[in-house]
C-alpha cells in the first residue's frame, strides 16, 4: 500500500439503477436493492468477514485486487484520507464517498457541476449510460511536468445508496474502453460504503482512515523528518 499527501479536492460528486430483486452469494442473501451488483451499503453485506483482501478505511472498505496498487490520498498531517486510489499497469480508478439526501437525485445536480466545470476550462464532456448509470467521458487540456499541453481523458461514474453517493473516476485506459467485468470495475462494485447514522450535509465527504500499519509507518516518515531537519538546523 502507498499513500500520497495532496491538498483537499474541492470537487463534489452516484446513480440509481432501477430496483430489481437480485439472489447474491458471499454474505447477500436475498436482497432487493437499486445495486444488484454492488457497490454495495454496509447493511447489505459481510463479504468482508474473514477476508483478508479486503482493506477497512473506515468510510470505504475496498477489495484488493491482483496487480493493482492501492494508494491513499492524504490531505493532512493527522493522516485524513481524502480519496482512494487503485493503480493499475494502464488504468487507474479513484473512489470518493460523500453523504447525500435520502431522497437521492444528487448524481444529477453533481453530473452537471462536473460538467459545467469541465467546460469552463476548455474540456469536452460526453454523457452516455454506462454499467453504472448515466456517466461522464472528460477530456480536459493539461500541462505535463515537462511543461507541455496534453489532453487528459477520465470517465465518471457515479452511484448512489442509503444517504450515500460513490463516485468513481476511471482514468488511463480505461477511461476510454470500459470493460464492464474487468478488475476495476470489478473492484468499484465489490466497494463497501459505511456511511454511519450521524447527520452530515449533501456532499460532505464521508470520512476515511488510513489503516493501523499504514498510519504507524507515516508517523515513522514524520519523525525520521523532523530528526533529520533538526539536525540540518
Amino acid at each position: 500500500m502507498i499513500f500520497r499527501r495532496r491538498s483537499a479536492d474541492k470537487s463534489r460528486p452516484a446513480d440509481e439503477a432501477e430496483p430489481q430483486e437480485s439472489e447474491q452469494e458471499d454474505g447477500l442473501g436475498e436482497l432487493e436493492v437499486a445495486r444488484p451488483r454492488g457497490p454495495w451499503d454496509r447493511e447489505e453485506t459481510s463479504a468482508d468477514d474473514g477476508d483478508d483482501s479486503y482493506v477497512n478505511l473506515g468510510g470505504l472498505v475496498v477489495k484488493g485486487v491482483e496487480g493493482v496498487e492501492l494508494r491513499l490520498q492524504v490531505e493532512d498531517q493527522q493522516g485524513t484520507v481524502a480519496a482512494v486510489m487503485l493503480a493499475g499497469p494502464d488504468s487507474g480508478l479513484e473512489l470518493r464517498a460523500f453523504a447525500a439526501p435520502r431522497s437521492g437525485g444528487i448524481w444529477d445536480e453533481v453530473r452537471a457541476d462536473i460538467a459545467a466545470e469541465a467546460t469552463r476550462v476548455g474540456g469536452t464532456v460526453t454523457e452516455t449510460d454506462g454499467e453504472f448509470g448515466t456517466e461522464l467521458t472528460l477530456k480536459v487540456p493539461v500541462q505535463t511536468p515537462d511543461g507541455k499541453q496534453a489532453t487528459q481523458a477520465s470517465r465518471i461514474v457515479g452511484v448512489e445508496g442509503p444517504r450515500w453517493l460513490l463516485r468513481g473516476t476511471f482514468l488511463g485506459k480505461s477511461a476510454l474502453r470500459p470493460d464492464p467485468e474487468g478488475p476495476l470495475e470489478s473492484a468499484f462494485r465489490d466497494v463497501i460504503v459505511v456511511r454511519g447514522n450521524e447527520p452530515m450535509a449533501p456532499r460532505g465527504m464521508i470520512a476515511m482512515q488510513m489503516p493501523a500499519h499504514a498510519q504507524a509507518q507515516l508517523t515513522a516518515e514524520q519523525e525520521d523528518a523532523a530528526e533529520q531537519n533538526g539536525r540540518d538546523a
